[in-house]
This record gives C-alpha cells, sequence and structure tokens, in this order.
C-alpha cells in the first residue's frame, strides 16, 4: 500500500483505534481517557495537515476497495473534503477538551467518549467518500454513533427526544438509500466527479428528466434531514435534551454539517452544477433555503429556552449553505463554503456558552440571564462575539460570508435572496441583542437558579469550559479580521471553487 493510498485510512485510525480502546477503560481512569482523546485529536490534525499542503500542492490521496463486484468503497481527498475535515479535526480538539470538563464526575464518561470518537470517524469518513455508497455508509454511521450521545442522560425526556432524531435520521437515510440503488443501477456506480455525473443519462435515454428531478428530490431529502431544512428540521429542537458538548457537536461539526455537505456534493459532484441549473433544480432549492432562513428565524424568536433559541438559530443559518449552493455561480459558491466553517466556529461558541451557563449557574432560559454577564464576563464576551457574528457584524466571521452571499445573489440575477439575507440578519439580531441586554444591563437576581461552581477571582467557572469558547470566540474576530490571509478559510473556498467548479473565479 502507498503512502498516498494509505492516509485517508490513518485519519480515520486516529479517532476510531483510542475510541475503541477508550470503550474499555473504566470511568475512573480519567488520565489515560484524557491521554488518548488528545492523542487522537492531535494526530488527526497532523494528518490532515499534511494533506492539506499535499492537495495544494497537487498531490492525490485516495483509497478503493472492492465490496462486491461493481460496488466499491472508495475514498478521495479533494479540497471540499479537506475543508470540512479542517473544520470537524479543529472543532472536534476544543469539544473535546470542553467534554473533559464538562462531564467531569458525571457516569459512564468512557462510552460517551467512546462514541464520540465513533462520531468524528464517520465524520471523516463523509468527507472523504469518493462515491454516494462510501458516504452512505459513513452517512448511516453517523446516526447510529450520534444516537448514544443524544440519550446519554438516559432520562425519558432524553429518550423521547433521541428517538425522534433517530426516526427522522433513519427515514433520511432510507430515502438517501433508494436514491443510491437507482443512481448506480443507472451507471453502474456513483462515484463523484467534479463535472457531475448523470448529464449524459438523458441523452442516452436511459432516464428522462422528470425522473432525474425524482432523484435530486430523493438524494435531497436524504441529506436534507440533517441539514434541517423545512419541513425535516423537526428532530433538532427535540435533541437539544443532550449534553452541550453533543449539542456543540451536532451543530457546529457533525450531523446539520454532514447534510449541508451532502447538498454540496449532490448538486456539483453527481449532477454537476451547471446540469442542475439546465434542469431547473437550483430554484427551488433555493426557496427551500429561503423558507428555512426565514422560519428557523422566526421560531427562534419566541424561544425561552437558550439552547431551543440556537437550535432554531442553527437550522437558519445552516441553509445559508443551501442557498450559496442554489446561487448560480462561483461568487455565490465561495459564500455557501465558507460560511460552512464560519457558521460552525460561531454556533459551537454559543452552545458552549451556554452549557457554562448551565452548568456553572443553573441557567438554561434566557429570562434567567439577566445580569449574568457581570457574574460570568468572559463567558458572555464569548457568546456576545459570536452572536454578533451570527448578525453579520463587521469585523467578525459572519460578516464575510454574508458579504459573498449578497454578491452572489446580485451576480445571479437573484436580488429577491439579498433582501432574504438582510431580513435574517434583522431577526438575528431580534433573537440575540435581546439576550446580550438582560446579560449586561439588566440587574443580576439575589440568587442564581442553581449555582454549582463558585467563582475564584477571574475564572468564573471550571478552567476546561472556559478556555475552548474563548478560543473559538478569538476564532471568530481572527476569520473576519485576517479574511485576506492565505491560511483564512476563504482563501480555501476560494481555491476550491476555482480548482473544483468553476475554471475562472473572480
Amino acid at each position: 500500500m502507498t503512502l498516498s493510498e494509505s492516509m485517508p485510512l490513518a485519519v480515520l485510525a486516529s479517532s476510531l483505534l483510542p475510541g475503541m480502546v477508550i470503550f474499555l477503560l473504566p470511568d475512573a481512569w480519567i488520565g489515560k481517557r484524557t491521554a488518548l482523546n488528545l492523542l487522537g485529536a492531535f494526530t488527526k490534525l497532523a494528518l490532515i495537515g499534511v494533506l492539506l499542503a499535499g492537495v495544494h500542492g497537487g498531490a492525490e490521496y485516495g483509497f478503493h476497495y472492492a465490496v462486491l463486484p461493481g460496488l466499491d468503497l472508495l475514498f478521495k481527498v479533494d479540497a471540499l473534503g479537506l475543508l470540512f475535515m479542517s473544520l470537524s479535526a479543529i472543532l472536534w480538539l476544543c469539544t473535546t477538551l470542553y467534554a473533559i470538563g464538562y462531564l467531569e464526575g458525571a457516569p459512564q464518561r468512557s462510552r460517551f467518549f467512546g462514541f464520540f470518537s465513533l462520531c468524528v470517524t464517520a465524520t471523516m469518513g463523509i468527507a472523504m467518500a469518493g462515491n454516494l455508497f462510501t458516504f452512505f455508509i459513513f452517512y448511516e454511521l453517523l446516526t447510529l454513533s450520534t444516537f448514544p450521545l443524544v440519550v446519554h442522560r438516559g432520562t425519558d425526556k432524553a429518550m423521547n427526544g433521541g428517538t425522534v432524531y433517530l426516526a427522522y435520521t433513519l427515514a433520511g437515510g432510507a430515502l438517501l438509500l433508494i436514491g443510491v440503488i437507482w443512481l448506480h443501477q443507472l451507471l453502474g456506480h456513483s462515484d463523484f466527479s467534479h463535472a457531475g455525473i448523470v448529464a449524459d443519462l438523458e441523452a442516452t435515454g436511459a432516464i428522462s428528466g422528470g425522473q432525474l428531478k425524482v432523484l435530486f428530490l430523493l438524494l435531497i431529502a436524504g441529506v436534507g434531514v440533517k441539514a434541517a431544512i423545512v419541513p425535516l428540521h423537526g428532530w433538532l429542537p427535540q435533541a437539544m435534551v443532550a449534553p452541550a458538548p453533543v449539542s456543540a457537536l451536532l451543530h457546529a461539526v457533525a450531523v446539520v454539517k454532514a447534510g449541508a455537505f451532502g447538498i454540496i456534493r449532490i448538486v456539483y459532484e453527481v449532477f454537476g452544477i451547471e446540469y442542475a441549473q439546465s434542469l431547473e433544480l437550483l430554484l427551488p432549492l433555493a426557496v427551500a433555503a429561503t423558507v428555512t432562513i426565514v422560519w428557523g428565524s422566526l421560531r427562534a424568536l419566541f424561544q425561552d429556552d437558550l439552547k431551543k433559541r440556537l437550535a432554531f438559530s442553527t437550522i437558519s443559518q445552516v441553509s445559508y449553505i443551501v442557498l450559496g449552493v442554489a446561487l448560480f455561480g462561483p461568487i455565490g459558491t465561495i459564500g455557501g463554503l465558507v460560511h460552512l466553517v464560519h457558521q460552525g466556529v460561531m454556533k459551537i461558541t454559543l452552545f458552549f456558552c451556554a452549557g457554562n451557563y448551565a452548568e456553572t449557574l443553573g441557567v438554561h432560559k434566557v429570562s434567567e440571564m439577566n445580569g449574568v454577564g457581570r457574574r460570568m464576563p468572559l463567558t458572555t464576551l464569548a457568546f456576545g462575539i459570536a452572536a454578533l457574528g451570527m448578525m453579520g457584524a463587521p469585523l467578525t466571521a459572519g460578516a464575510i460570508s454574508k458579504a459573498w452571499l449578497i454578491e452572489g445573489a446580485r451576480a445571479a440575477d437573484m436580488d429577491w435572496a439579498i433582501w432574504v439575507l438582510w431580513t435574517s440578519s434583522l431577526l438575528n439580531g431580534a433573537y440575540f441583542l435581546p439576550i446580550l441586554w438582560r446579560a449586561v444591563f439588566v440587574r443580576a437576581p439575589l440568587a442564581w437558579p442553581a449555582e454549582h461552581l463558585a467563582r475564584r477571582g477571574w475564572r468564573e467557572t471550571a478552567w476546561l469550559l472556559l478556555l475552548p469558547p474563548l478560543v473559538t470566540a478569538a476564532v471568530t474576530l481572527m476569520a473576519g479580521i485576517f479574511v485576506t490571509s492565505a491560511f483564512s478559510p476563504l482563501a480555501w473556498a476560494q481555491f476550491i471553487a476555482q480548482q473544483e467548479y468553476w475554471p475562472v473565479v473572480p
């Protein structure tokens, strides 16, 4: 086996092997479990760094295994996959540190971190999948590995939320499987190609344009469940019963991003962007994204539970990525790709902060947040930076992706989409600014709902809970300030668009 063939397997093994060992460790072995978690996270980051340098220099990495005649397990590392892999690996490290502090003293920690590692392994498999069959295998593995995390607490509420999550995601997987089987029957394979693979089917008479539209609907609905596109979004608010590290994982790293990533692959590498436009598939996709953006924001306005408000915000924000895909042109593509990263960094910050409020003070609701910024100023600073980023405030990551999406809509002569984005920004302000006002300017109560951790000088909570949101909040600012850097997410999104989908990028 060559180095180029072994690298994808090494990336998978860097989380799979530590995870399998962690399952066997007693909960009391904190040091050994932490060492394995961090070893896996840093090893994965190092491997992805090598892949980034190699792919940027023109190297190719892939692995192929024939499961059955004509049915292949195929891994291929490309620029798009590396964008998703880099986001997942960096935020996995942050979430691992946060989870170590969050779960201190809790039962079943080895089980939690074992499934946590499997979840990241599945995410990496999705990112490196070279065909729809491989994508489907790891897409379903992601469902099965996240379910135990959602129901980790074992309460009736957790089990009900997990059951809803499982029902939705397995139904989505069934739709995806039907589409994969249909496509494989037509082509004999389902390998991804930057130019698409179905364009010639209609010309040969193997399938009509109308049937291709049905195939597109099946595939998009299959991944649209995890992307929480309305009306397939019902599982996401219910899954907020999960511990804060899991919520962060669902919203910023794994599940919803896997759905959005799948939509990108299907539009660009199964149908091809130009053929999808010729079949008039992009406008309905843009309309679905628009409905989701507005609906999610409106629902967020009326949520008193902080995590549910953030959940509906995710429903809205992830569809920015879908809208960018549906804007026919390189600028919208870049806006959607960069928002894949920026939304992840901002949203994980918000969920870390929500977890800090809950674990430190017992604050779970917006109505309980009066004066919380005075008790927890650093957490509230991180929350404020991420919230302003979600609104698209200048010098934040959110401003960059929204600016590119607006320009992409203008370039595609879809001015109505600009109004959708501006409306969403106003709604973002309507449900985030009252939180910040309460936290900073309203007097604190005489006692918090359930203060678990006393303040010690500048340390408002456990340092493993405080450090991750401060780091990700700093990244939110750095992505906005150093946007012209060669190492910025925007630079890599431009590289993807130019190298893989559009030969000339403005």
